[in-house]
Formats: structure tokens, sequence, C-alpha cells
């Protein structure tokens, strides 16, 4: 059908512009008066015959600078509005290709035009066939279309077309971009091919219950034919549902089963060519308890366990294995082994005396088994009977001679400042302590000057405010019921400088 003619914006009505009013021609002034200012023309060439009154205005020009005032010039004319541009239309689209094709149908595309007017803009397109050979364009849509893409339908298979494409806008048409080569209307043929994601290339595990939603694109042309099998047989509908659309094909099943597990296999087909797709899925759930589980030996603080592995392992490997142990007196279970692999493991460090029962919880990877297996008998770890000899008890004998840790150093001291002589002894019976001066027992009971203590064996004499005469030779000797020893020094009192000055004096 022909395209309906673009609407064309009319352009808002034009002003007639009002007409410039004549000056009069100036009057020749008297010599007195000033003559009124006369403006040059502008951009006007004079006639010949209007040279002299040209000249005649030169000398009234003078005037004003003879200190008269000019004459005020005339008001100005309001302008007219200045009318809009025309409207113009754009350039051609760019790029127009062919992007898919039927045997009723042909989809182009194309680039918007490389220049738009602002003010004209740019309203749609029109798509324009005809066949090869015609001159006989028709419009392929009604109705101007925005989009760069457009689907040409209800062709003829076989026909070659002749397409190009218009941008239309209140300016009018552009100028048409063809696409240079007749299109055949003809589906283009391509092999299928299921295009496998690369998660279902290797085993598809699912628990239980869960839902099992597989969307797997495909590709051919024609359309190709989709059918599915599981395990070699047709799928059951009761079980699963097939969705397919125009590039791929959907597996649903709303709560999976065990029974769901198997080899599904999709194929699409194109006449003679087909394509197929495996997939393996795998339906998991929880494994049932060890098949038996016994004590194989009971022997110090240790238990020996064997057992088997479970009759149902819920459709995937056993992992591991959990051994707890509950004592009879307070009935807790504590896990041992956690992950265990083994089918027997020994379990120690039991505590004697007690009684033990021990089960196994099976695991896979959907967790561990709901039931577990339980020894039938218990393991008792039996006291030992220990004959206990104890060694005869032998006292140390701590008795010891006296003997000084710490001896007497010679000392020096001066008139009237008290003075200490230390020493430390040991030994056992405690030594009876005394003191000498140049081989004279002190008393301090008889003289207070000299005081004599003996604590936790620190020995000490202590000599109050000495005089000339108390220096010479001390001795502390210790003695016990082993014998004695004894340790000494030389006691030097100096006197006081100061006071032998004043006696000199």
């Amino acid at each position: 059908m022909p395209a309906k003619p673009a609407p064309i914006k009319k352009a808002a009505p034009k002003e007639p512009a009002p007409k410039k009013e004549e000056a009069p021609a100036p009057a020749p002034a008297p010599a007195e008066a000033a003559p009124a200012e006369v403006a040059p023309p502008a951009e006007v060439e004079a006639p010949p015959a209007e040279a002299a009154p040209a000249e005649a205005a030169a000398p009234a020009e003078a005037a004003p600078a003879e200190g008269k005032a000019p004459a005020e010039p005339a008001p100005e004319q309001p302008k007219a509005p200045a009318p809009p541009p025309p409207d113009e239309p754009t350039s051609e689209p760019l790029e127009v290709t062919v992007d898919d094709k039927s045997d009723t149908s042909v989809t182009i595309t194309w680039r918007p035009p490389k220049t738009i007017p602002a003010n004209s803009g740019l309203d749609g397109y029109t798509v324009e066939i005809t066949k090869e050979g015609t001159e006989d364009w028709k419009a392929a849509n009604e109705d101007l279309t925005v989009s760069c893409r457009y689907v040409i339908k209800n062709q003829t298979t076989g026909d070659r077309l002749l397409i190009r494409v218009v941008a239309v806008n209140p300016g009018g048409r552009s100028p048409p971009a063809t696409i240079a080569d007749p299109v055949l209307v003809k589906e283009v043929g391509a092999r299928p091919k299921v295009r496998l994601p690369r998660f279902l290339r290797q085993r598809y595990v699912k628990k239980v219950g869960e839902k099992i939603n597989l969307v797997i694109p495909y590709s051919g042309k024609p359309k190709p034919v989709v059918s599915w099998l599981k395990d070699g047989e047709p799928l059951d509908s009761k079980r699963a549902n097939i969705r397919t659309s125009d590039r791929d094909s959907i597996l649903f099943i709303r709560q999976a089963e065990r029974a769901d597990s198997g080899s599904y296999e999709m194929c699409v087909k194109v006449d003679d060519f087909e394509d197929k797709a495996a997939i393996i899925i795998q339906i998991i759930e929880l494994p049932g308890p060890p098949a038996s589980i016994k004590i194989v030996d009971v022997w110090g603080f240790n238990v020996a366990l064997e057992w088997t592995v479970p009759k149902d392992n819920g459709n995937t490997e056993i992992t591991g294995y959990t051994v707890q142990k509950a004592d009879k007196k307070t009935g807790d279970w504590f896990n041992i082994l956690e992950h265990y692999t083994r089918l027997n493991a020994t379990i120690s460090d039991l505590i004697m005396g007690n009684t033990y029962t021990f089960r196994i919880f099976a695991e896979n990877k959907c967790g561990l088994s709901e039931e577990c297996a339980v020894t039938k008998g218990e393991a008792t770890i039996v006291k030992e009977v220990i004959d206990y000899k104890p060694t005869p008890f032998v006292e140390h004998d701590f008795t010891e001679a006296p003997k000084f840790t710490t001896v007497l150093n010679d000392r020096t001291t001066t008139v009237g400042y008290s003075t200490k002589l230390l020493c430390s002894v040991r030994g056992c019976p405690k030594p009876k302590i005394m003191w000498m001066k140049n081989k004279m027992i002190l008393n301090n009971m008889d003289n207070p000057k000299y005081r004599m203590i003996s604590t936790g064996g620190i020995c000490t004499l202590e000599i109050r405010k000495p005089g000339p005469y108390d220096g010479g030779e001390y001795v502390c000797r210790a003695e016990n019921t082993l014998g004695k020893v004894d340790t000494g020094c030389k006691l030097e009192v100096k006197k006081l400088v100061n006071a032998d000055a004043g006696e000199n004096k």
C-alpha cells in the first residue's frame, strides 16, 4: 500500500513589513540659522543629478561646530520578526542490511541518518519494497516505524525483492537507502545444534524434594523438531514437563525423587540432520545406618570396633562415619571420631572401671544418617589389682659440725660512731655462739658497750660508740657437739681529725 504523506508543520503567517516614511527634502536655510544635519545615504549610489544637493549640504554640516545644537534624529520604526527557517529533510538512513529470513518474511535493520535537522527532527521510517525487474515501489508498513528494525511479512517464497528505507520528517522524505542486491525470500538452512551449558556436561546432582529446571539452548533452521528420552525411553509426562520454544527447551521436575535419576537425552532434528546431548541426573538423599557393628576386643584402656557399610547409601558414595561413645553411668553420647573413612577403629583413653556403649552414623554428601548402628554388648574397663610395697622410710641425718658461710672482715671505724661485725654460720645441732676480744670472752651482761645477736644463723656484734681502746682482734666462735670453728677480724678505731686539732691548740 502507498505510504501516507508525512504531516507538514504550518509556518506562522508572515506580517507585511511597514513602509518607511520618506523624509521631506530639506529647504534652503538662511545664513544666520543653523542648518539641520542631513545623514548621508548608506550604501546607495546617488544619481549624478543629485550630486549638487549633496555638495551643498557639506557646508551645512560644519555649522554645528560653530556652537549651535544639531536637530534630534527621527525615532526608529520597529522591525518585523524574522521568518522561521524552512524545514529540511534528513539524510538517508545508514547501513541497511538483512538480519534474518524465513520462507514468508525478511527482517532488515539499519542505522539512523547521519544528519537530522534540529528544527525538523525525525518522525519515523518507511520501508518500501518491489520485486526485481519492476519499479512499482510499495510501502511495507502502513504507519511510520520509529524502530531501526522491521520484519517484512506475508511474502511469497522464492521472490526476489528490492528493499529500501526512507526517513520522514516535516521537511519531507529523505533520499532512500537501498540494499544493493535483491533479497531472496527463503529461509536460510542451518544444521541443528544443541548448546549444552558447561555445568551440565558433568553429572548433575540434586537432593530429594528439590526442584529441577534445566534450560538448554539449541539452534537450527528451519525450526528443529525437539524430542526427549530417559534411559532410551520416552519421558513420563507425570514426572517431567518439557517446554520448548524457538530457541531453547526446558526440562522441569517440580519435586525430584530417586526414581528421576538417570540419563536424559535431548535430540534436535532438521530434515535428515540431527544433534543429541546427554544429561546425567543423580538424585541423592541421606544414607541408612551401618549394617552391623561389634566389639572385637577390650584390653587395658582400649576397645576395638568393627562395622559394615550401610545397605542404603542414599544413591551416592559414603564419605565417612561418625563414632560416638556413652558411659553407662551418665548415658550421654560424645563424638570420638568424625568423617572417619575406615570400617574399623580402636578407641583409646577410656576410664578404668567404667562401662561403655558405642554407636556409629554413616555420612554422604547429604549429611549424617538419621538412624545409627549400636553395639549389642558393652565394654567394661576392668580395674587392675596392683600389689604396692612401699619403700621403708630412712630419715636423713641432718647433723653437721659448725661452719661459717660468711666470715668476719677487717673493719675501720671512728671514735664515737657505733659499728657492727657480721658473719653467718650453719650447723646441726644449732651451734652456740661466743665472741672474744683479744682472746678474752665478751659478755654483754657485764659490759653494755657490746651487744651480741644471733638470729637465723646471722651473728652480729654491735660495739656502741667505740673509744680508742676498743680496737683489737675480735673472734667469733661457733660450737656444738660435733665440733667448733672460729672466724676473726681486726677492728681499727681512728680519732676524729678536728678533735686532734683542737687538742693541739
